[in-house]
């Protein structure tokens, strides 16, 4: 029987991306994600935001470092990695963060993360398979 790691998220970015290179011209983004969600306590209305750490490998990598910027609501879909080290002082230390597969941009193009004008706020995901779509024929060659 195999296994399942898969996670979704939607929220801002809480700093700009950063983009490194790897010897072999591989591109390695990093960057924090945020997100909250609302919830009633005792009748009481309380947030709670949740802090992930992000890493998008490749071209992915360079969109993302290219794309976003601190503030932007963004869709990742990806899966968790844990790490584990030694510190300078030698305590054992662990890490979870999640490794993009895939990033939709959402809100307006003005980054302000409020849909504009005939955009929805709510999440549609986009094909992961893009085709293009053929070229239209010429005038004289359209039958009617």
């Amino acid at each position: 029987m195999s296994g399942l790691n898969k996670i979704s998220l939607i929220g801002n970015l809480g700093r700009d991306p950063e983009v490194r290179y790897t010897q072999d011209g591989l591109a390695v983004t990093n960057f924090s994600m945020a997100v909250s969600e609302k919830f009633k306590e005792k009748g009481e209305s309380k947030e709670r935001t949740l802090w992930f750490k992000v890493t998008a490998f490749g071209k992915l990598g360079e969109i993302c470092g290219q794309y976003l910027t601190k503030g932007k609501q963004v869709y990742i879909e990806g899966q968790l990695q844990t790490s584990e080290w030694t510190d300078k002082e030698g305590k054992n230390r662990f890490s979870l963060e999640v490794v993009a597969s895939q990033m939709v941009m959402l809100g307006s193009a003005n980054g302000n993360g409020q849909a504009t004008g005939t955009e929805s706020p709510e999440y549609k995901p986009k094909p992961s398979i893009v085709s293009e779509t053929p070229a239209m024929p010429a005038e004289d060659d359209i039958p009617f």
